[in-house]
This record gives structure tokens, sequence and C-alpha cells, in this order.
């Protein structure tokens, strides 16, 4: 089924799930499945029968400006509070199997009553199974409570996603330091800045949720109890720690990246030093090899039997010479020719 509702109606001793299609709960659900003796949780996966969510939109008296926001994408994060109800969007993420670079996003739109709650989903995904599972399983007080307590459920299980991608991100930082200190492997700096990037999304859209809850917490309607606005109060101090830690990851993600560029220019120190050594011992060499090259007639040192192994002599105690005054001056360690450790 392309689109479809999940509709789950129950009080504290009882409950049931109904599975139809968007236009039979447009054209029934008011009159057949909308009570004051039941809660009743409306999810809409897929949002392409537009037709048809206006007509459930309209029947349960919601304004046609918010109506039209379902369709609006990011929008700035506000509490829409009206008489009969309160409306507002926020962004769905989860970890895309076997892609530690990227994740999945779906805009999920809330629309609370009185007795019931109404989730819109973008995408045919299951995002509140854990939701499902307490009232199957009547966990904790959610079959005891009004439809708040339920919107906080819903709340939660989105914020808890939010983690699960910081934990998956963490996990993946931790790999990469290991492999900082092992490898010198070009693509970590690439992992590093696609976990960066991963991060500073995931920042972009927790803020919004942060928002909300705020915004829920401080609300005088009706529609949230005020013993329930503590959860809301709850889910607003988890956000704004879910935020904290995704900087204090980017910080530790950004020093990697530098701990990563000050290792490649150690590297290249080495490297130069390398260079700048055995350039200082050859240039005398060359100096002296450069000096008995040239071909003029009135070079004494040129007739002499043994001019020859007398010169290679002379560059080998020179060259000799110059790398144990470097050893001793500690510009050569013996770990940079012999293999050993320092």
């Amino acid at each position: 089924m392309e689109n479809y509702c999940e509709l789950y109606k129950y009080n504290h001793c009882f409950y049931a799930i109904k599975r139809e299609s968007i236009a039979y709960f447009s054209s029934d659900f008011l009159e057949a499945e909308l009570d004051q003796d039941h809660l009743s949780w409306l999810n809409i996966h897929g949002l392409s029968d537009r037709d048809a969510i206006v007509q459930l939109c309209t029947k349960l008296n919601i304004e046609k400006i918010s109506i039209e926001n379902i369709y609006i994408k990011h929008r700035r994060p506000k509490v829409e509070e009206y008489p009969s109800y309160l409306y507002f969007s926020v962004i769905f993420v989860r970890s895309i199997p076997g892609d530690l670079e990227h994740f999945e996003e779906d805009q999920v739109t809330f629309f609370l009553g009185q007795d019931y709650l109404i989730t819109m989903q973008a995408k045919i995904n299951r995002y509140f199974d854990s939701v499902r599972d307490r009232i199957e399983k009547a966990k904790g007080k959610i079959r005891s409570q009004k439809s708040d307590f339920l919107l906080y459920r819903c709340m939660e299980a989105i914020l808890d996603n939010y983690y699960a991608i910081v934990d998956q991100v963490i996990e993946v930082t931790d790999r990469l330091e290991k492999r900082l200190h092992v490898h010198e492997d070009k693509a970590i700096l690439h992992d590093i800045e696609a976990q960066k990037r991963k991060l500073i999304q995931l920042r972009v859209i927790a803020r919004p949720l942060r928002d909300i809850t705020e915004q829920i917490s401080n609300s005088e309607g009706t529609l949230i109890q005020q013993d329930n606005l503590r959860y809301f109060r709850n889910l607003n101090n988890h956000s704004n720690n879910l935020i904290t830690e995704i900087d204090g990851q980017i910080q530790i993600l950004d020093g990697l990246a530098n701990f990563y560029y000050a290792a490649q220019g150690q590297r290249m120190n080495e490297i130069m030093k390398t260079l700048t050594i055995v350039s200082a011992i050859f240039i005398p060499l060359t100096f002296i090899a450069g000096l008995y090259g040239m071909n003029f007639e009135n070079m004494p040192e040129l007739k002499k039997k043994n001019g020859y192994f007398v010169v290679l002599a002379v560059m080998f105690a020179i060259g000799t010479i110059l790398f144990f005054y470097f050893l001793r001056r500690g510009w050569i360690k013996r770990s940079d020719y012999s293999g050993e450790d320092d």
C-alpha cells in the first residue's frame, strides 16, 4: 500500500488497531472512531493523497493555514495553538544501514486534540515502534494518560533517534582515533570531515525540537495538562544536553583533524630534516669533487701517484666527522638508522 493510516484506539483496559487507507479515515474517522471514552492515535504514512488529508483535517476543524503548512518543509520551529488543537512539525532522523556518513530525514507533523493525536510523515517508515510497543503491552502509564502524554512519548522517540545518531558518530570517532595512531591513511581526514558534517546537520535538526519542547513546557493551554508539563521540560533538558554533546563531539573531531595535520607536518619535518642532513654532509664532498674535477693543467695534486686515494680518504673522513657531529648534537637519532624505538 503506497499510502496508509494506522489507528491505535485505546484506554486503560482496552486497545485496538486498524489499518486502512487515508481515504477511509478521512470519511469515517470522526463518525466511527473518535469518542471521549478512548484515545485515538492516527499515524499517516505518506502524504501524496492530499485531498484525503485535507478532508480529514477539515472534519477536525483544523485551520486551512495549518493544512498548507503540512507540505512546507523545514519551517521555523513554532508551536501553533488553536482552541481545539495544537500543531507543529519536527524532523525525524534515523541511521541508514551500512552507511556511516549519512542519515535519513523525514518531516513529521503533529496535531494534538483533546482525545486524539495525529502524526503525519512523508515516508512510509515505522518511526514510533517503541510507542506502539508501550500501548500494546501496557507498559508504564501510557494507556491511562491522555493525548498529551502520547505526544510526549512520540517526541521522546524522535529524540532517542537523535541520540542514536550521536552514539554512532562516537563509535566511528573512536575507531578514527585508533587509525590515526596506527596508519598514515589519507582517507582518515575525509572520514573525520564526514562525521563532522553529519553532526552539524544533526545540530541544525535538533535545535527546533529543543525550541518546540520549551514552547510546550511553557504552554498555558488546556491541551497540555499541568501535571504533564514536567515531561516536556525533561525533554527540553535532554534536547539541550544533546546539543551540548553534539558540540563537544564536533570539538573532538576538530581535534582529530588538527592531530592529523600535525602528524602530517611532523612527518614532513622529519623528511626535511633527513634531506637537510644528507645535503649538509654531501655539500663539502661535492665541493671537493667539483674542485678536482676542473680541467686545469697547473693542479699539482692531479699528478700525485696516490692523489685519488688521498682525496677519497679526506672525503670519507669529512663525511664521518659530520655524521658523528650531527649525531652528538641530537639532530640524528639512533632509531633513524638502526630501526630501534626511541
